[in-house]
């Protein structure tokens, strides 16, 4: 009797797994969906950073750093 009760799930535990399951499956239709959209207009999916120097604002300054009282 001991292994039956531990065979029997609480609704708790499969709704957990369900939930994750669902998650996984958006995850990878997202991920599905949003490459053929890149593939269509040609583009690459995640698009690849530009070498060299980050564009900064006009009239930008960087913010402080440091700090203290």
């Amino acid at each position: 009797m001991n292994s039956e009760k531990q065979a029997v799930r609480n609704v708790r535990e499969i709704e957990m797994e369900v939930l994750e399951e669902g998650r996984e499956w958006t995850r990878r239709r997202l991920e599905q969906k949003l490459q053929e959209e890149a593939t269509r207009h040609g583009g690459v999916s995640p698009p690849q950073r530009q070498k060299g120097p980050s564009p900064k604002a006009p009239g930008h300054a960087p913010a402080p750093r440091g700090g203290g009282s």
